[in-house]
């Protein structure tokens, strides 16, 4: 598809502020937590550590699961809870003491996701096998899985200090609403949350605890959005299944949006995420959220908030998967993040996003899998967060003739939407301008003239100085240089040292120095379908 040339102007008041803009995005997950010990996952884990200077939050699966502790996809284990004979229960805290010491040492802070069952913990959920079901079901005894949660939280204090756990969330289980992650009933695991809350409480009395992790919900009759619902009002106006109460304390509430669904196939017809499906499962989460007055001050996290529900699937499984390899990725990302910070304005609510992305390790060069590096090699997903980094400040008032309503009007069929975001640092002497052109068709072929116009009024020097950072086929691509080196799946050490160069965040231009007329700087330039440009504006040197 390719659609005339067209412009976008947009307009930046940089003496209308909205107050103090923090970073919404600083957390990501993964399923393998076992990879969290492994070479590769450590350097990973360094390079998410140095994307900002506030702590990006780690929240992983299998946190509790039984097995070899050996990561595989989708697949993880810790080995912390065994029963002898005679039922008597045994704490092994090596591979967690492990994995967490890995986060804490590089200044990361753990979203600790509470699951899943130990094998024998496990109650008979008529499973085949405890790799087939069993780590899904509910506990055969809550007594036990407090007492294995309250040891749990005791032991992580312990080793790193109530100051340091206290900074830390709880979450119980994921998308429980799925019968492969919860065998169970709702009212089962509203029982687990309540046992699972206590024991957390009686260690950690102001700990962040929270749920339930579903899946996104739709408008209209729905599991996930009855499931939602259900735990929300159980936690409101249901009876404590510990204390015999009325309610139980919730700190976050969570759920998941994701923009479509892949399957194997071989020969797959194209498909591609869809905006409006990912930003319509987070409305109406949050409008469910908003039937009850009294969490309006209740803090709500997307821990899972990504373009597709596929993680572990590369190219070989299916080839739409290869957008992850792509600057349609960090695109699809910056857009909807952008959409996400409009919605916490409309709502007045707290909202934070979780992608979920990581590495896997002995994958082929740029498998498609949904990850931040590939063999080491930096994605240019992992240049959006780098990008990230400097939005920090005084979020400023900023309009694009390009903005339109991709919950009512789609992205199908039109131009790419460019918006951005604008921040104002403390210091009052730089802006950062964020700007991302994004279309849902990875096969648009297309280029939008941007103008923009940016109001003077908070600098006080006439001349600036200015950088212009880029991702789209051509800079911060190291993917676009696996291509040109012949797609290896296991480049030699020439090749990935080419390919290596490419990855990280490029500028688009220079160090440039600027100078301001009649009270205004115009700017403009190029920006392909699938693009976000970072442009940063100071009256220092940059």
């Amino acid at each position: 598809m390719s659609i005339d040339k067209s412009r976008v102007k947009i307009y930046v008041d940089t003496g209308k502020t909205f107050g103090r803009f923090d970073p919404f995005w600083n957390f990501i997950g993964y399923d393998e937590i076992n990879y969290s010990t492994s070479p590769g996952g450590k350097e990973t884990l360094a390079k998410i550590a140095g994307l900002s200077t506030e702590p990006y939050f780690i929240r992983t699966h299998h946190l509790l699961c039984t097995g070899n502790c050996l990561g595989t996809p989708k697949w993880g284990s810790t080995n912390v809870y065994f029963e002898d004979e005679k039922g008597n229960v045994e704490y092994d805290w090596t591979e967690i003491d492990e994995i967490f010491d890995v986060f804490v040492f590089y200044g990361l802070r753990p979203f600790v996701e509470i699951g899943f069952m130990p094998e024998d913990l496990a109650a008979d959920k008529g499973q085949l096998s405890y790799r087939e079901g069993g780590w899904a079901c509910p506990p055969k005894d809550y007594q036990k899985w407090y007492h294995l949660i309250r040891n749990l939280v005791q032991h992580l204090s312990d080793r790193y200090g109530l100051e340091e756990v206290n900074e830390w969330y709880w979450e119980l289980w994921n998308e429980p609403d799925l019968e492969y992650y919860w065998k169970g009933t709702l009212e089962e695991f509203c029982k687990l949350y309540d046992f699972t809350e206590a024991a957390i409480r009686k260690v950690l009395p102001d700990a962040k605890v929270g749920g339930p992790a579903t899946t996104g919900p739709f408008p209209g009759p729905g599991k996930a959005r009855d499931w939602l619902k259900g735990f929300l009002e159980h936690c409101l106006y249901g009876k404590n299944y510990f204390s015999n109460e009325t309610g139980t304390r919730l700190d976050f509430i969570s759920f998941h949006a994701k923009g479509g669904g892949y399957s194997p196939a071989r020969r797959p017809k194209k498909d591609t995420p869809s905006s409006q499906l990912f930003l319509i499962q987070i409305k109406e989460g949050l409008d469910i959220i908003k039937l009850y007055p009294e969490l309006d001050d209740v803090e709500c996290i997307l821990t899972e908030a990504d373009p597709d529900g596929w993680a572990a699937g590369g190219i070989w499984d299916n080839a739409n998967l290869n957008f992850r390899n792509t600057e349609y990725y960090p695109s699809f990302i910056a857009h909807n993040f952008l959409s996400i910070s409009d919605l916490k304005k409309k709502y007045n609510r707290e909202i934070k996003a979780l992608t979920w992305a990581f590495m896997f390790d002995a994958e082929r060069c740029f498998e498609g899998t949904r990850t931040l590096t590939t063999q080491g090699i930096d994605k240019p997903i992992l240049n959006l967060f780098r990008m990230l980094s400097f939005m920090e400040g005084e979020r400023l008032s900023l309009l694009s003739t390009s903005a339109r309503d991709v919950l009512t009007e789609g992205l199908s069929e039109r131009q790419p939407l460019i918006d951005g975001l604008a921040v104002l640092s403390a210091n009052k002497n730089q802006v950062a301008l964020l700007f991302s052109s994004h279309h849902d068709d990875w096969d648009l072929a297309h280029s939008t003239t941007v103008e923009i116009e940016l109001d003077k009024a908070s600098f006080d020097a006439d001349k600036l100085n200015m950088v212009h950072y880029r991702i789209d086929k051509e800079h911060s691509n190291a993917y676009s240089e696996w291509v040109k080196q012949g797609r290896p799946k296991y480049p030699s050490y020439s090749q990935k040292q080419e390919i290596k160069s490419r990855e990280n965040l490029e500028l688009f231009t220079g160090e440039t120095k600027i100078k301001l007329l009649d009270e205004r700087l115009c700017l403009e330039f190029e920006m392909p379908a699938h693009s976000i440009s970072l442009i940063i504006i100071g009256t220092k040197e940059l």
